[in-house]
Parts: structure tokens; sequence; C-alpha cells
């Protein structure tokens, strides 16, 4: 963990991580306490009509859902950004019926937006507009997200213990997640461009707010930061869409990683950044790979090469970024925290077993300790958000 990889966040974030837990009644550490909200609703932000050979419609829109607690005792509300093949369900409870980080967040105090991406789920979908979609199957679900302690694809799958089932289809738990799971845009450039102008219209209208991303979201996060800087406050980035450059290929033991194709040109998106200097041209950050990785089972990152530009939108802004003990992600988060900091911006970087948090895999907003995950990155924001 750092800030980059610092060790004095350790202990002041495992308090954190167990404060947040306290006097609860759940499995998970869910509060039984009742909810009292003031206000409730959706709306929607973005998009606009275009034309279609049957007439008329309307693209690009976002679908959000909102609470707002009784008891509100921070300034910024947060926004919680689904990531791939997901809806905003991830954030509303557990496919075993406990309580979501949404209702974590409510009882600490905090007004929730949760939204569905642009043609996404409740967003609708058009495909005359939105293009060829792609889809979940159940052994895809199973070996990525739920059960990768089973088909071992990376060295840190085999630490996975918090699934609450087996993680395979017939398992009821597993068949309450897989029913979520839905169809998205093929091209994912065209998800990024389309969350980034909803995203950006979203804070135009509710105003300042906390931008909670996870997986595929990651980089909406620096894209509306990038576009709205003044009105994020604060980033916390679950798992963010990664490594900087070029995808991650899984081989399998013993050489486990190969680099995959050139997927996030401008290093941590696949859209255009505001870098000091300017960048007209992806291929002017140079990128070059790491001379090896920094770790054992960890891939060799890339960064930027020469001398690195500077994202200057996103400094200043309070970011954490944090990665589980048995993901995907456990392999290659750490180069999306160098490459940050390579870029002038601050933020901290937390393995969750280094506060004591294990077993988890990417879905760690569904598993049986969710709650004790969510303890830990509201007592960070609420320490570094003001």
């Amino acid at each position: 963990m750092s800030r980059y990889h610092c060790g004095w966040l350790v202990a002041g974030l495992l308090m954190f991580a167990l404060a947040g837990c306290a006097g609860t009644g759940q499995p998970g550490g869910s509060s039984i306490r009742p909810l009292t909200i003031a206000e409730q609703g959706y709306f929607f932000v973005g998009g606009g009509y275009t034309k279609t050979k049957d007439g008329q419609i309307m693209a690009g829109q976002m679908h959000v859902q909102y609470q707002i607690p009784q008891d509100r005792r921070h300034p910024y509300p947060v926004v919680m950004w689904h990531g791939g093949g997901q809806t905003g369900t991830n954030f509303l409870g557990t496919p075993d019926g406990r309580r979501g980080w949404a209702d974590y967040f409510l009882e600490q105090g905090y007004a929730v937006y949760v939204v569905d991406q642009p043609a996404r789920a409740r967003s609708g979908f058009f495909t005359e507009v939105y293009g060829a979609t792609r889809r979940p199957t159940a052994t895809y679900m199973s070996r990525r997200f739920t059960a990768p302690e089973k088909f071992n694809d990376y060295p840190q799958a085999q630490r996975h213990t918090q699934w609450p089932g087996t993680g395979i289809a017939g398992d009821p738990v597993f068949d309450q997640f897989f029913a979520s799971q839905v169809e998205d845009i093929r091209d994912v450039s065209v998800i990024e461009r389309l969350n980034r102008a909803a995203g950006a219209a979203l804070l135009d209208k509710i105003g300042p707010a906390i931008l909670l991303t996870h997986s595929q979201s990651g980089p909406f996060g620096w894209g509306v930061a990038d576009a709205r800087p003044k009105l994020v406050k604060g980033i916390l980035a679950v798992e963010p869409n990664g490594p900087p450059f070029h995808e991650v290929a899984f081989i399998g033991a013993p050489d486990w990683f190969k680099d995959g194709a050139l997927a996030r040109p401008y290093g941590i998106t696949r859209g255009p950044l505001t870098y000091s200097p300017a960048v007209s041209d992806p291929k002017e950050l140079g990128l070059t790979a790491q001379a090896a990785p920094a770790g054992p089972d960890l891939v060799r990152c890339w960064l930027q090469g020469g001398t690195p530009r500077r994202l200057s939108n996103l400094q200043g802004i309070p970011i954490l970024i944090i990665v589980s003990e048995a993901s995907y992600h456990a392999p290659y988060d750490h180069c999306t925290s160098l490459y940050l900091g390579q870029a002038g911006v601050k933020h901290d970087f937390v393995r969750l077993p280094d506060v004591g948090i294990r077993g988890n895999a990417h879905m760690m907003m569904l598993e049986k300790n969710n709650l004790e995950i969510a303890g830990l990155i509201a007592g960070w924001a609420g320490k570094n958000i003001k």
C-alpha cells in the first residue's frame, strides 16, 4: 500500500474498518437499525435526441436513483458507479439478502446517488445507436468474479474465501447474482465517452460530489474529474479498470501473465485527458515498460517514458485506490497507482490484506465482509475529504 505505498495508513485504516462495523448485527457487519430517508427518487441526465429509421429517439442518457438520509452528516453525496456487465444493483444489496454499500453510506450520513450506465439497464439500450454488445456467461462470471479459486488463472486466485456460496451455477446465491448480469456495449471506448459526458452532466445538476467507481467505471472517475475538477471532491476507486496502456492476458502457471492489446492509449483512459505539457497525440506519452515486475506475482507495469507529463486536473483531489487479496486485479492495480504518482497525482493505494481484510475477489461489495470494506472506505473519506 502507499501514498503511494506507505505503511503509516495501515493502523489507521484498520481502526476505521473496525469502527465502521461496531455495534452491528447482520453477517458481514450490517446494521439492523432502520434507515430514515428524507427524500428519494430518480432522474435522468445527459443524452440527446437522435434520428433513426423509426423516428426520433433519445440516447446517451443515464438513470440516477438517489436517497438522502434524514440525518445527513456529510456535505458531499457519494455517486456509486458500477462496472462492466453490471448495474446499480451492485450497491443496493447482496445476492444473499444483506445490506449493500448504498445503505451503509446512507447510515453514515451521506446522500447516495446510484447510477445505471448509459446504454445499460434502466438507462435503456438501442442497438442501432450503440452498436454490438457483449454478454456474460455463467462460466466466465464464476471464473472472474465468484469462484476464481476453482480456475487458478493467476497466483492470488487461491486466496479467495469471501463469496457467500459456491460461486457456481445452480448455487442459489450465484443464481441471484447471475440474474443481475446484463449485456453491455462491445466497444469500451464508446462506454467511456458516454459515461464521461453523463457523469459531467450529473455533477452539473447535483453539484460537488464524491465518485465511488468500480472496475470498468474507474476511467469514468478520472475522466469526469478531468472534465469537472472543481466538482469532484474525492474519488474512491475500487479496483479501477487498468492497468495503464496494455491489457493483461492471464496465461496460467508458471508465467501467469503476458501483455495484451494497447487498450488505454492515454494511460488510464481510452479517451483524452488534460496533461501538462499538453498531449496532442497519445504517442507523446512515450510508454515504456518496467525492466522487471515490482515484486513476485505482479505484472510488469507500463508507464510514461522520458520526462513524465502531469495530470494537472486530477491534482489536489483526494483519491483512494483499493485492491483485494484474491482478485484478478491484485497482480496489476499497483500499476495504476504508480502511473498516477508519476503524473503528479497524490493518492493512497491500499491492499486490503495489508489492513487485515482478507479473502476477497473483485466483487467485494457483494461478499461476506462487504460492510467491513465499506467501513474502511467511509473512514478514509471522512478523514480525507473535506
